[in-house]
């Protein structure tokens, strides 16, 4: 079925069933989602999405535990049968959904995909689990990958990183994230518009360690948040939001935000600085440019937004001298699993070294961009070292100009160089900081 051309009474499992087989095959879970919900009636996306995000998120244990159930596994061109046995292992185990219903809706949803033969599979399956859950479960906590629903090489990666912490922040990546907020401070102070949420009925409470952060007691509609619209808040995490203080502009700088989709950052330092510094935003991928310029004009916020390369700076924005440049770089987002539980499907060990590799790029090719006294701000969603800490040391070894300017904060974790955040720490997705300075 062509994308977005769901039939109107489209069985959702059925649906959740086709979006996770592709995601298997390497396709992204949101830009799965975003192409497709257009075509679904409005009462089932929210569930699709849970059912979609749910799998996702427990991916490796479903897929160990259905190895256990079958003697051998199904054909490829089968991937949405298998896909909607994990939905249905999913649900027993994770969602407040009668038993019965869910093995006649799963079952339901195989006759929906014109797979009437998978039926008695997946209703036999289903019913062996319910019967024989203790011991399977048991089993599963044999094999470190399914009992903590994460790759095994990401496994080891963290075991390696941080051995005192790995587990708790594999525990906070299982789970669901809350939904965080910035509030405009140029507009209305956090304590103000803490009361406009009161009075709308929804609860929220302070993000420690930021000054503008809020954390939603329930996750909603940003239309029902009072002021989104006339950019009194915008939705980013507690951890994104340290970004703008750490770079520390002035009023009159010029700043470099250089690898800018979507522009939550852009958008906190221009909202900082009351628009008191000139910031050019700029972004490889056109498409997500579009998002910056969507957010700013909300914000009511001007900025220079260019398409470009950080790796290979080229055009009017790199010809220029900037006192601040923030790199967010592209890495494997392994500290944001929470929010893009397909990160255990889609990322791989071998993704690593290239992404080093352009990390190294991007930071040598900003450098000459900064001026002499001026300050970078490095950062990842990355947990890994190669990524973080390791890569400023090696960059501090190669520019006997640069040095780095010492992170003093009572948040996350004091690194050789530059600061970590692990996942679920003060309510924060799992972020790496360092500032480092032209002599």
């Amino acid at each position: 079925m062509p994308p977005g051309k769901w039939a109107a009474a489209a069985d959702p499992r059925a649906v959740a069933a086709r979006l996770l087989g592709r995601l298997e095959q390497g396709e992204s879970l949101s830009v799965l989602l975003a192409g497709e919900m257009a075509g679904l009636e409005p009462r089932d996306r929210p569930l699709v999405k849970a059912l979609c995000f749910g799998v996702a998120r427990w991916w490796p244990q479903l897929e160990a535990l259905l190895g256990l159930l079958m003697e051998r596994p199904l054909k490829a061109r089968d991937r949405d049968i298998k896909a909607l046995l994990l939905l249905g292992l999913y649900q027993l185990q994770h969602m407040r959904i009668a038993p019965h219903a869910v093995v006649d809706e799963t079952v339901g949803a195989a006759r929906s995909l014109k797979k009437p033969w998978a039926a008695g599979l997946i209703n036999a399956l289903l019913r062996r689990f319910q019967r024989e859950q203790t011991g399977l479960m048991a089993t599963l906590e044999e094999n470190p990958a399914a009992r903590y629903a994460h790759p095994a090489w990401l496994l080891q990666r963290l075991q390696a990183a941080w051995p005192a912490d790995w587990e708790a922040s594999v525990g906070a990546a299982n789970e669901q994230p809350p939904m965080s907020l910035r509030v405009n401070l140029s507009k209305v102070s956090r304590e103000a518009y803490c009361e406009q949420l009161q009075a709308a009925g929804i609860g929220a409470r302070s993000i420690d360690h930021t000054a503008s952060g809020l954390v939603l007691e329930q996750p909603l509609d940003v239309a029902v948040l009072p002021g989104f619209q006339q950019g009194l808040v915008s939705v980013q995490d507690g951890g994104a939001q340290l970004a703008a203080g750490l770079l520390d502009p002035a009023p009159g700088q010029q700043l470099l935000d250089a690898c800018a989709a979507p522009g939550g950052k852009t958008g906190h330092l221009l909202e900082m600085m009351d628009g008191r510094v000139d910031v050019t935003a700029v972004d490889i991928d056109a498409a997500r440019l579009q998002r910056i310029h969507e957010n700013l004009r909300r914000l009511g916020l001007p900025a220079t937004i260019c398409q470009g390369d950080a790796a290979t700076p080229r055009g009017p924005w790199a010809e220029r001298r900037y006192q601040r440049i923030l790199l967010d770089v592209p890495c494997s987002a392994t500290g944001v699993i929470r929010r893009h539980p397909d990160i255990k499907l889609l990322r791989r060990a071998a993704d690593i070294p290239p992404l080093v590799v352009l990390q190294a790029q991007i930071l040598d090719a900003a450098w000459p961009l900064l001026e002499p006294g001026g300050l970078l701000l490095y950062a990842t969603c990355s947990l890994l070292p190669e990524e973080n800490q390791q890569q400023v040391q090696r960059f501090l070894q190669r520019q006997s100009g640069a040095r780095e300017r010492p992170i003093e904060a009572s948040w996350g974790h004091a690194c050789e160089v530059g600061r970590q955040i692990l996942p679920g720490e003060a309510e924060m997705d799992g972020f790496y900081y360092a500032r480092i300075e032209k002599a």
